[in-house]
């Protein structure tokens, strides 16, 4: 059994501000339609011998990525999800992970790792090698991917290669990110890889290693996966208490840099992490000026820029090497040497405590989405689009009255004291503060709605939850 694990999650915060908080890079979508999460899945489930994909992630995301995979309409094979409280980095990850794995399959079921936000086009030389990654994993080797570098790239890590069996090589140590100089020199040595994050092995193997270099982790992740809710089902919900005291630190640390049997896939098919605006603009056709441009743009006497449009026209008029990123929110204007600094404007909007951080206009929740349309001094107009089937948690709000008109489709109304009732396409209805109430969509299209909020105070958190179908506090 090949099970591939997909690891989602994180901010993203280079890729602001169309990746946030609340739609991270996994989310991200490109220019053929297809989100990077769609694209690692079906890049794992398309493995021979796959008979199951593992999805490790915040349980935040779980509606949201079942939903991208549902839009594939790939039944096979078998999906799973392990489901994170908080973050804790890769190794705690990975460790919950191979325990699930070895449940399931047992301990000789191989891994796949893969992070959801990376970014390969040559699948067929992808599955090469992960065949030759599976084979050494089946004797018993803790196998990473290394990338043939094409440059003396500063920001990625390199693994160090000794002698070769095959198509894997020895490992001879981690080298973490290096200066210029350093970085050319591994780049005409031959015998340097850039670091990708990917990993190959058995769960049995996994386990060995975290129990035999990092025995105090491996016995709280034990534990942590004991209290864990959903054993021996599809979905398993990871106990919070437990999770939050396991150790913050990624696999290369925890067991890759320590283990004996490490190995390596040298690997020259086309990879990209997608780490700043840089990287993405790499994925875009340059026209005669070097500019790239995704959305309506126009461009006169500018050079080598990346402009990134939503919704209206980007004109640019005699600017060089600058990236424009344009949301229905928030504009980024960098010049192209200053993208890996973007984290630094998310870091200071959280803490200005702007949303824009966190949220953007349009939100997806499990139910649809909600965008805000306008907003001012005690009143917020939102667009609201529930899907069919789905309805919204039972609540009330202590200091908002909200007035619904619903556009399309069909809405079931509970409210307060007036009790279930139907609300048809030009009718609407008024809900009180302190009313309990819930809105359903009973209907096979979506139920769209404009929702009109009054009130002191218009905050998201002025809710309290009585009964939710998707298990949210």
């Amino acid at each position: 059994m090949l099970v591939p694990v997909i690891l989602s999650g994180g901010a993203g915060t280079r890729l602001w501000p169309v990746s946030r908080e609340g739609h991270p890079k996994p989310f991200m979508r490109l220019a053929d339609g297809q989100s990077l999460l769609q694209k690692t899945f079906l890049r794992g489930a398309r493995q021979e011998g796959a008979g199951e994909v593992l999805t490790i992630t915040n349980r935040d995301y779980y509606f949201r990525s079942k939903d991208e995979y549902a839009a594939l309409r790939q039944r096979e094979p078998r999906q799973s999800f392990l489901l994170e409280p908080c973050g804790r980095n890769t190794a705690p990850a990975i460790l919950l992970g191979a325990f699930k794995v070895r449940e399931a399959h047992g301990d000789d079921a191989v891994m796949l790792v893969l992070p959801a936000d990376h970014l390969i086009a040559d699948t067929a030389g992808f599955a090469r090698h992960v065949q030759h990654a599976v084979a050494a994993a089946r004797q018993g080797k803790l196998v990473t991917f290394g990338i043939v570098p094409t440059a003396p790239e500063t920001g990625f890590g390199y693994i160090a290669c000794g002698a070769a069996d095959g198509h894997i090589r020895q490992v001879r140590g981690f080298v973490e990110k290096p200066s210029l100089e350093v970085a050319q020199g591994y780049l005409a040595s031959g015998d340097y890889l850039w670091n990708s994050g990917m990993f190959c092995f058995t769960a049995g193997a996994a386990l060995a290693a975290f129990r035999e270099h990092c025995p105090a982790l491996f016995a709280a992740g034990e534990a942590c996966w004991a209290a864990s809710r959903g054993e021996g089902s599809a979905t398993t919900e990871i106990d919070a208490d437990s999770f939050a005291g396991l150790e913050d630190i990624s696999i290369d640390y925890a067991i890759m840099e320590k283990a004996a049997n490490v190995a390596v896939a040298p690997a020259s098919f086309d990879w990209s992490d997608i780490g700043s605006w840089n990287a993405m603009s790499q994925l875009v056709e340059p026209d005669e000026n070097n500019n790239r441009a995704i959305g309506e743009t126009i461009t006169f006497a500018s050079h080598g820029c990346y402009i990134h449009g939503d919704d209206r026209l980007i004109a640019a008029l005699g600017v060089d090497d600058l990236i424009v990123v344009d949301t229905p929110d928030a504009l980024l204007i960098s010049h192209k040497d200053h993208t890996q600094d973007v984290k630094k404007v998310v870091q200071k909007l959280k803490t200005m405590g702007h949303d824009s951080y966190r949220l953007h206009r349009t939100v997806s929740l499990p139910w649809g989405t909600y965008t805000v349309l306008e907003e001012g001094d005690r009143y917020k107009i939102k667009r609201i689009e529930v899907k069919p089937g789905a309805s919204l948690s039972l609540q009330m709000h202590h200091h908002r009255n909200e007035h619904w008109i619903v556009v399309s489709g069909m809405a079931r109304v509970t409210n307060g004291e007036k009790g279930e009732f139907l609300v048809h396409t030009n009718e609407s209805t008024y809900i009180p503060a302190g009313h309990k109430h819930r809105l359903e969509n009973p209907g096979v299209i979506d139920l769209v709605m404009i929702e009109v909020q009054s009130g002191e105070y218009l905050g998201e958190d002025d809710i309290v939850r009585f009964a939710d179908n998707y298990g949210r506090n």
